[in-house]
């Protein structure tokens, strides 16, 4: 049995709130979409508002290469024929290929929103299915809310699909509108629609209750060989099912061969890229494709995927486009640190209990080593026992001052390179700022090459929230030299003490980077 997938990110995901694509959004997200290998891309609704006309229009000029582009939109309106119905001709208009018509499967919705007989419901659905054929059009007919109307009365449900296939629709989508259905229900709902139609049907599911996936693997159990979904599961309220973990779990779990291995491996790149152009953060665990969906983080899962990757992984990530990672806390073993030290090319040379207890040590007292691998970096470089730092702390002052509107501060630092202290002082736009300046004077005679290290992002988080303003704050820096990038993590009931520790690890891992790689000694004497 062969799959045809259908999505309709630009459409049905759009009506999640907060999320709005430009004309241009929608072609570049359609153009990814065509060249993974989706059957459908739904443009979106053209009488529904003139963003959607306009992107059909140019979408004549610039044809999707494999995918069928399909226009969405509704039965003609109670009363009305479909030649004076303003929304069938605006449909018509869009000059899609394929349309796909959306028409109520339940009495429910019938007589208490559309305001009209269960007859007349049923000659809508007829008549607009027949209309679109008669244009030539390739006909998908969406149910909505077939699953509920079947439960209140299956009799009416089944009649409403079987005018849209007696009208010649291609495929009858069953659609889980309100995304509240059960999977035993969604399977028995499919089957009695099987028993009834010869026509292909599909199925459409909404997360409200967590089950779009579950849903739609079920109805494919039942028979449904068209599948709707959105990227990501973009969609109102709780969302669509996610067309991501659906290719996946279809092709590498139940056999399908929806994509070849060269696209399929490009699922994480397209799930990362409409995000990207959603504006949107991609969930980091998200199944197949987040940056943490295949990422160990206790001692023995890392112990036994060092050995055996797949004793903690379902499938091998490669496969998606994904990779494998270990990240360390205090719940590392010495396989974390082995492996993660591996990923950053450091040997650590038989050192991890060393380092396990150290981290387990800093972490008891707040500092969190899984988001800061700069940090991490710097505490297996300072276990060996030939490593030298290129400078050392040996104090700082920050002071800050208000005098009408205007706030300044002021840093003083003192460090000690190669046995001898130099002084940096300097003023900032706040006390952050202050000290990294200051720091940098002092470094400047023997360190001027810091100059190139720039300081992007910066992060406070409470430890001990339960304390208000005693709280330990949390402070993340990530650094940038080039197109290198490291986060460093600070923690002390001090919040400049704090961002100290943060700022002096991403000093001192650029200046020991660029140590190992010239294999110049450190500092010279001033």
């Amino acid at each position: 049995m062969s799959i045809v997938l259908y999505d309709t990110t630009l459409r049905d995901g759009t009506q999640r709130a907060g999320l709005s694509l430009s004309v241009e959004d929608k072609r570049n997200i359609a153009r990814r979409l065509d060249r993974l290998g989706i059957h459908y891309v739904e443009g979106g609704w053209p009488g529904s508002n003139p963003k959607d006309a306009e992107f059909f229009r140019q979408m004549e000029s610039t044809p999707l290469e494999r995918a069928k582009l399909a226009a969405f939109g509704s039965t003609r309106r109670p009363g009305l024929r479909c030649a004076d119905d303003p929304g069938v001709t605006a449909l018509a208009a869009a000059r899609t290929p394929v349309v796909t018509l959306v028409g109520k499967s339940s009495a429910l919705h019938v007589e208490r929103i559309l305001d009209t007989t269960r007859a007349e419901n049923l000659a809508m659905i007829g008549d607009s299915v027949a209309h679109f054929k008669r244009l030539g059009k390739e006909v998908l007919y969406d149910a909505e809310h077939f699953f509920d109307g079947y439960a209140l009365d299956p009799a009416y449900a089944l009649a409403t699909i079987a005018a849209a296939a007696g009208a010649g629709a291609d495929c009858v989508v069953l659609c889980d509108t309100n995304g509240g259905a059960l999977p035993g229900a969604v399977e028995a709902a499919v089957r009695a629609a099987r028993a009834r139609l010869r026509t292909p049907l599909g199925i459409h599911t909404h997360n409200d209750a967590g089950l779009a996936l579950a849903n739609a693997l079920a109805a494919v159990a039942a028979g449904c060989t068209h599948i709707q979904g959105t990227i990501n599961g973009y969609g109102e309220r709780c969302g669509n099912m996610d067309l991501i973990p659906l290719i996946a779990t279809l092709q590498l779990k139940l056999g399908y061969g929806l994509l070849p291995l060269e696209r399929l491996r490009g699922l994480t790149d397209l799930a990362h890229a409409v995000a990207a152009v959603a504006n949107l953060n991609l969930d980091s665990h998200a199944p197949y494709v987040g940056r943490h969906a295949f990422t160990h983080k206790g001692g023995l899962h890392a112990a036994a995927v060092a050995k055996l990757p797949e004793s903690y992984q379902h499938v091998d990530p490669a496969l998606v486009g994904n990779e494998m990672g270990v990240v360390v806390s205090e719940l590392a073993g010495r396989g974390n640190v082995r492996l993660r030290a591996r990923a950053l090319g450091l040997d650590v040379g038989g050192r991890e209990r060393e380092v396990v207890q150290r981290l387990k040590q800093l972490e008891s007292q707040g500092l969190a080593f899984e988001a800061a691998e700069g940090s991490f970096e710097m505490l297996v470089r300072r276990t060996a026992p030939d490593y030298t730092a290129p400078f050392e702390t040996v104090g700082f002052m920050v002071t800050s001052e208000k005098r009408g509107e205007r706030t300044t501060a002021q840093a003083r630092v003192d460090l000690r390179v190669a046995g001898a202290t130099w002084h940096g002082v300097a003023d900032g736009q706040g006390p952050v700022n202050a000290l990294d300046q200051a720091a940098r004077q002092a470094l400047r005679h023997e360190y001027p090459e810091l100059v190139r290290l720039r300081l992007v992002d910066y992060k406070v988080r409470i430890v001990d929230e339960h304390l208000g303003t005693a709280a330990r704050p949390r402070v993340l820096i990530e650094s940038a030299w080039g197109r290198e990038r490291w986060t460093t993590v600070g923690c002390s009931e001090n919040i400049i003490d704090a961002s100290w520790q943060a700022l002096s690890d991403a000093f001192e891992l650029a200046l020991t980077r660029r140590r190992q790689r010239s294999r110049v000694p450190t500092g010279a004497t001033p």
